[in-house]
């Protein structure tokens, strides 16, 4: 959603926006780089980490749905779809009430791959926590996830609605 030139924020909250993209900035590109080196040990790509992540979690899901949770556009999320087909990590399903939909099913390799690569990610994760005390760490989460939540809540995911820089 672009930003109008009248709508911006006052200096305060505009500078605490910078400190945020900042700090969000960093996190993002090291946390992303380390995603990276680890899914290649599993014979994934971060990519197909998260995508087999939301077949897991939410089922079997169509290309559609996936392309949408992911924020990608159909075609990548069918080559993603693909290569964890090959991979043996997913199968592909009729649906039973509409047999033209196609869903994209976890298989029993896949399942195992993600909580493997979900409970080595969980670890290094605690090792990180533990140098925190149990409410910072649990403030911590809160506030994480409510920003995920925040972010979420505005991301367009409808596909052709890049804004004009003025």
């Amino acid at each position: 959603m672009p930003l109008l030139a009248e709508s911006r924020p006052n200096p305060e909250t505009l500078g605490d926006g910078h400190r945020l993209y900042d700090a969000l900035n960093e996190l993002l590109r090291v946390v992303q780089f380390r995603d990276r080196d680890r899914a290649c040990c599993y014979d994934v790509s971060v990519t197909q980490c998260y995508a087999l992540k939301m077949i897991v979690d939410e089922g079997p899901l169509t290309v559609n749905e996936l392309a949408g949770q992911l924020y990608l556009d159909k075609s990548t999320a069918s080559r993603v779809g693909d290569g964890l087909r090959r991979k043996g990590y997913v199968d592909r399903e009729r649906d039973a009430a509409d047999g033209r939909i196609v869903r994209l099913r976890a298989t029993d390799a896949g399942r195992t791959l993600c909580v493997r690569i979900e409970d080595d990610l969980a670890g290094a994760y605690a090792e990180m926590l533990e140098d925190f005390e149990p409410s910072v760490r649990a403030a911590m989460i809160r506030l994480v996830s409510r920003l995920a939540a925040s972010f979420a809540a505005r991301v367009e995911t409808s596909g052709g609605s890049c804004c004009v820089v003025r």
